[in-house]
């Protein structure tokens, strides 16, 4: 990080099919080599079949399993006195939400269905049912955090 000025912050535009910031950026997510189309067919697909399954509109389901798996707080390390310390620390909105974005895909991607979509298809419903590794993922972040919630007065 630049310790001379902030950093100049790309504006994000909405994709094509949903008009939405936060999808448009989920998909920059997932892309891989730069290939955005195919990461556009993957999101898509997988959105697809959560409407054919829950029978309610994609974008919302979406956004409440995102939401399920955003971490409020998380575990820095800091080093004090020659030892070591687990501080935990408040998660802003945006760090938050690409937590949340990283953990959905890389556990999308080591589930057992065939393709992925299938694959990211399950992994968000799953999210959206409050179940599913993303979801454990969040909860031992959490569970870590309160276990070292005397180590709170180091903070930052």
């Amino acid at each position: 990080m630049s310790r001379r000025r902030k950093a100049i912050e790309r504006e994000i535009y909405p994709d094509p099919k949903y008009k939405s910031i936060v999808l448009s950026k989920f998909i920059n997510a997932v892309m891989k080599e730069g290939k955005k189309s195919l990461a556009e067919k993957i999101v898509y697909g997988a959105l697809e079949i959560i409407e054919e399954k829950t029978g309610e509109p994609a974008l919302d389901v979406f956004t409440t399993s995102v939401d399920n798996v955003r971490p409020l707080i998380k575990v820095v390390s800091r080093r004090i006195g020659g030892s070591n310390y687990q501080v935990p620390t408040e998660v802003t909105k945006k760090n938050a939400q690409a937590m949340a974005y990283r953990w959905i895909i890389s556990f999308s991607r080591q589930r057992a269905e065939k393709t992925m979509v299938e694959r990211l298809a399950g992994e968000l419903l799953a999210a959206y049912k409050k179940e599913g590794a993303s979801i454990k993922r969040r909860e031992d972040v959490h569970k870590m955090a309160e276990a070292n919630k005397a180590f709170a007065h180091f903070r930052v």
